[in-house]
C-alpha cells in the first residue's frame, strides 16, 4: 500500500507536488512506535508562515522530504492503525502536529492518559508543543465541527492568548491603542476578541484590505477598522502598539514613520507577506524597534510562573469565551484528495481564500 505526501519547493512555495512512498510494514515498526493514518487537518495562512520560516525555525526538519522540498506542518487528527506501544491501542484518535500526508510513524514516549510525545531524533530541537499529541478518542470537544474548530483555531488562539498576555503583562508598553494588521486573519481576531474583552480602555484597531472590511466589522471585536491605504488618517498624537500578523515591511515602515516615537511596541507575529523576510525587522525606523514575538518563550516563562497546569487552565478559560462565537464567524469547508489539497494550498498561498472560510483537508479521497 502506498502513502502519499504533499510537498513544496523550499525555495519557491508556488511549486508543489504529490509523492508516493511505500507504507511502512506494521509488523516491522520499532518498539513503542505507532503507525498513524492522518484523517483530516486544517490549513490556514499560519501554515504559510511555517513554510516561510521553515529554515529559520526548523519546521522543515519535523517531517523530512526529498532534496529541495519540504512538508508543511499542519494541525489535525490521526487514527492509530498499528501500535507497538502497550499503552496505546489501534483505533485511538490523536490531535497534534502532522505532515501534509496520509500517514506518519510516531515514536511514542512520555505516554500518559491525556497524551504522548514523538521522540523521533529528527524532531527534537524544536518547541515541545510541536511534538506533543493529545489523546482525544471520545472527547466531544474534538468531534465533528468542534474538532474542526480545534484544528483550525486552537493553535492560532494559543498564539493570540500569549500575545494578549504579553501585552497586558507589559502594560501595553504605555500604548492607548493596539493596531492589528491582517485583521481578518484568525490569529488577529482571536487577539482582538481577548483585547476587547479586557475593557480596560485600550482601543483595538483592525487594519485590513478594502475587500475584507465588511467581514472585519461584522466580527464585533474591533473598535475601529481602517483600510491599509488609509492608515495615515489615524491620529498620531497618542501612544500605540502594533501587532503585525503578516510581516508586511512597507506597511510597517508607513506606520512607524506616521506615529514616530508614539509607536511604543512593534511586534511581528507572522510572515505570510512573502515579499518580506525575517531580516526586514532590522531596518532602522522611528519608534520602538520591531521585534519577533516567539510564542514558546512566553509559554516557558508562564509555565514556570504559573506552575503545573497554569497555562492550560487559563487558556481553557479564554477558549471557552471564544469558541461559542465561531459558528457565526467561520464556514468550515472540507476538501479531500491530492488535487483538492493542492488547490487549497495554492489558494491560501495566493490569498484567494475568503476570511470567513476554514479549510479542513485530507489527502485521502
Amino acid at each position: 500500500m502506498q502513502a502519499i505526501d504533499f510537498v513544496v519547493a523550499r525555495n519557491d512555495l508556488q511549486q508543489c507536488k504529490v509523492i508516493e512512498t511505500q507504507l511502512p510494514d506494521a509488523a516491522a515498526l520499532p518498539d513503542e512506535a505507532l503507525l498513524v493514518r492522518v484523517t483530516r487537518f486544517a490549513f490556514t495562512a499560519n501554515n504559510i508562515t511555517y513554510a516561510v520560516l521553515g529554515d529559520h525555525l526548523k519546521y522543515w526538519q519535523l517531517f523530512p522530504a526529498p532534496g529541495g522540498f519540504g512538508n508543511v506542518p499542519v494541525w489535525g487528527f490521526g487514527e492509530v492503525i498499528a501500535s507497538k506501544h502497550p499503552g496505546i491501542a489501534a483505533g485511538e484518535t490523536l490531535f497534534g502536529y502532522f505532515p501534509m500526508a496520509t500517514h506518519l510513524v510516531i515514536e511514542a514516549a512520555d505516554v500518559s492518559k491525556i497524551g504522548l510525545r514523538d521522540a523521533a531524533a529528527h524532531r527534537q530541537g524544536v518547541a515541545p508543543v510541536y511534538n506533543a499529541y493529545r489523546r482525544v478518542s471520545g472527547d466531544p470537544a474534538f468531534v465533528g465541527k468542534q474538532g474542526d474548530y480545534q484544528a483550525l483555531l486552537r493553535p492560532l488562539f494559543m498564539l493570540s492568548f500569549l500575545v494578549d498576555d504579553f501585552l497586558a503583562e507589559n502594560e501595553f508598553h504605555g500604548a492607548k491603542s493596539v493596531m492589528l494588521s491582517s485583521a481578518s486573519s484568525k490569529t488577529a481576531y482571536g487577539l482582538a476578541h481577548l483585547l476587547h474583552a479586557r475593557r480596560n480602555g485600550i482601543k483595538v484597531i483592525g487594519l485590513t484590505s478594502a475587500g475584507n472590511t465588511a467581514f472585519v466589522k461584522s466580527l464585533g471585536c474591533y473598535d475601529e477598522v481602517v483600510t491599509y491605504d488609509n492608515v495615515s488618517s489615524l491620529p498620531a498624537s497618542s501612544a500605540v502598539a502594533y501587532v503585525d500578523m503578516a510581516g508586511n515591511t512597507p506597511l510597517r515602515a508607513t506606520l512607524h514613520r506616521h506615529f514616530g516615537e508614539q509607536m511604543k511596541y512593534s511586534g511581528i507575529i507572522g510572515l505570510t507577506h512573502r515579499k518580506s523576510s525575517p531580516d526586514d525587522a532590522a531596518q532602522a525606523l522611528p519608534g520602538a524597534k520591531p521585534q519577533f514575538f516567539f510564542a514558546p518563550d512566553q509559554i516557558r516563562k508562564r509555565a514556570k510562573e504559573w506552575g503545573p497546569g497554569g497555562v492550560d487552565t487559563r487558556f481553557g478559560a479564554a477558549w471557552s469565551t471564544f469558541a461559542p462565537k465561531l459558528d457565526q464567524w467561520i464556514d468550515v469547508i472540507e476538501h479531500r484528495g491530492p488535487a483538492a489539497v493542492q488547490r487549497a494550498y495554492l489558494d491560501t498561498l495566493n490569498g484567494r481564500v475568503s476570511p470567513d472560510q476554514g479549510l479542513i483537508l485530507s489527502l485521502s479521497e
